[in-house]
């Protein structure tokens, strides 16, 4: 079996972040989301994968590179316009070489991975299979209609849904797919559909199964879920001190201090992530805060926040929470007189002021 990644898609909903790197590539927990999923799919025993990628390609193929880090064989596949899901499936045709395959959305997470999806499938049962979960409110999604567990009918955000089991961004397909999308045809918004490609099957006969979601699903899609994967990925944490932590300093529930970091007179709460070259000084770090390689935090306190690298938190009067805070940008408390706030924001900025 082989996998096929899509990480291309410009992330306007991740703006500013995402006019300097790719969506994929934002840290949760201190790595990239998109290595969450190569890792999840090296562990189902996947070895073979193709990324489509697109504007971003460039920082994509710099990150993973050849995928032999990662245990992974990786081909790159270049998309020259967001065309759609199932127009990335037929981009990779040559690729899959007729194999089943596994379709996994770069910027999804999920908490089980995808060994137990992808066992048994090829076997001839099923010539799809799509990941499913309850959602509150299923108009805003892809909606399965099931009998058993075959499905029966897609509905793309249907306004009465007679279901609340929505589309999550994995899927399993045979050589079937690209028949199926052979077939469709682009949709109003000029895209080919997954779903549209889906229905063709189950309207030709093919069978097409579904599977629940073990444990938790996140789409990265926003800086809130950002912060949420974040926080569920946390949860997890195991402790451990590889940095240097002074006697000063106090470590309150599970917290990872990478090597290089340097922690003086601060109170850690985890769980929290301190990645290399971190220095901390006079500060409180508060439980699900992830800090990137070289973040400094002097006089300060963070909480509930992602801080990607070389970002920098300067004397802060009030305490800052629920942030996800680019590279290298630099916050501080500045002595100027009026008090004034003084703000640089890039396009897309969001700024909650007391």
């Amino acid at each position: 079996m082989k996998a096929l990644v899509l990480s291309g898609g410009t992330g306007s909903r991740l703006r500013p972040l995402t006019y300097t790197t790719a969506k994929q590539l934002i840290p949760v927990a201190n790595v990239p989301i998109l290595f969450h999923g190569l890792r999840a799919i090296a562990s189902a025993g996947i070895t073979h994968v193709g990324i489509v990628v697109g504007d971003t390609r460039d920082r994509i193929m710099a990150a993973v590179g050849d995928g032999s880090d990662l245990g992974l064989q990786v081909t790159y596949l270049p998309q020259e316009a967001p065309r759609g899901l199932a127009h990335a499936v037929q981009i990779a045709e040559e690729f899959i070489a007729g194999e089943p395959f596994l379709m996994y959305l770069g910027d999804n997470l999920l908490q089980q991975g995808v060994a137990s999806l992808v066992t048994g499938f090829g076997d001839g049962q099923a010539n799809a299979v799509i990941l499913l979960t309850k959602v509150p409110d299923p108009r805003r999604f892809g909606v399965a209609e099931l009998v058993g567990n075959r499905v029966a009918r897609l509905v793309e955000k249907p306004l009465h849904p007679t279901s609340n089991l929505a589309l999550v961004g994995v899927y399993l397909f045979d050589r079937h797919i690209f028949q199926a999308v052979r077939r469709i045809r682009p949709s109003p918004r000029g895209e080919l559909e997954i779903t549209d490609a889906i229905q063709n099957l189950i309207d030709t006969g093919h069978r097409v199964e579904s599977r629940l979601v073990q444990g938790w699903w996140k789409d990265t899609g926003t800086p809130e879920d950002v912060l949420d994967a974040n926080r569920l990925l946390l949860e997890n944490l195991e402790s451990g001190v590889f940095g240097l932590v002074d006697d000063s300093s106090v470590l309150r529930g599970p917290v990872l201090v990478a090597e290089g970091a340097d922690i003086r007179r601060s109170v850690i709460h985890g769980p929290a992530i301190l990645g290399s070259g971190c220095r901390v000084k006079d500060s409180y770090i508060g439980p699900y805060t992830s800090l990137d390689k070289n973040v400094v935090v002097h006089s300060s306190q963070i909480e509930g926040s992602v801080v990607l690298e070389e970002a920098k938190v300067l004397n802060l009067q009030s305490p800052l929470a629920g942030s996800l805070i680019g590279r290298s940008a630099v916050i501080g408390h500045a002595n100027d007189r009026p008090r004034a706030w003084k703000l640089i924001l890039g396009d897309g900025s969001r700024v909650a002021l007391p």
